[in-house]
């Protein structure tokens, strides 16, 4: 058999139609010779850190963790001790940096100093997000939700590098200290959003089931978006997290949320 021949160890099933009875028996043969039989989606979820959701058709099962559950007591406890200690870390920096970021805000543009917004969380909770202010003051006067862009004109100066380095973000430690956010999780986003996107995105819900993050999978790796493609992508690497979740991820995460931060990568 060719396998043989190739010295094959494993093979990427890529087909979007039934198996039949035929190529069942052909791969219960290769499976029965040692050969390593790996579904498409999983060896994409492998190769990126991504479910490829646009691709999963009748497949919907791939998108959850259904042999486990990640987020069950013992483990959601370990993570919300994990917020707090990192939130009460996180919180003494804040209370350090706020008079400076606060003046150079106030001296750069008028304005308030906090931004706050209305967000959705866990199983669709609404709560009041707060964020540093890096636009002008009233940068929505039509009162409807906008994408950021890169580039934005909307964005101040002081903005610019807040945003940059994060910095903009730290008042969500707040958010985190109350139970509304975790420290890793898909970033909360805006209802409006939220209901366009599960009407164009399939699977866009699904990212609700956990708490939302100061930093996520999904930013450690794409960054930031203002399309509905991007929105795609990101959900990819949310639904990644959600399916292998463990504390290891969780910190392998927030180890490159710092890097990202000393290297003023953020956007």
């Amino acid at each position: 058999m060719g396998i043989d021949r190739y010295g094959v160890d494993e093979i990427a099933l890529a087909i979007s139609r039934p198996i039949d009875k035929d190529l069942l028996q052909l791969l219960t043969n290769f499976h029965e010779r040692g050969v390593a039989i790996t579904p498409m989606p999983v060896l994409y979820e492998k190769l990126t850190g991504k479910v490829a959701v646009e691709h999963i058709g009748s497949q919907w099962y791939s998108t959850l963790p259904l042999n486990k559950n990640p987020f069950d007591t013992f483990n959601r406890i370990g993570k919300r001790c994990l917020d707090l200690i990192c939130g009460i870390i996180i919180g003494s920096i804040f209370a350090v940096v706020f008079p400076f970021v606060a003046i150079a805000i106030r001296l750069d543009s008028p304005g308030a100093i906090f931004y706050k917004q209305e967000r959705v969380g866990q199983y669709g909770a609404k709560f009041t997000v707060y964020k540093f202010r890096s636009m002008v003051q009233n940068a929505e006067l039509n009162g409807k939700a906008q994408w950021a862009v890169k580039g934005d004109a909307r964005i101040t100066k002081v903005g610019n590098f807040i945003r940059k380095t994060r910095l903009d973000e730290l008042p969500q430690v707040l958010n985190v200290l109350r139970g509304e956010m975790s420290m890793v999780g898909p970033r909360p986003e805006r209802y409006q959003f939220i209901k366009e996107l599960q009407q164009q995105i399939p699977f866009y819900r699904t990212r609700l089931a956990v708490k939302p993050g100061l930093t996520g999978w999904a930013q450690i790796n794409y960054g930031y978006g203002s399309t509905i493609q991007d929105a795609l992508i990101k959900l990819q690497y949310d639904l990644y997290y959600l399916k292998h979740w463990s504390p290891w991820l969780d910190l392998k995460i927030l180890l490159r949320t710092f890097s990202v931060v000393l290297k003023m990568q953020g956007q």
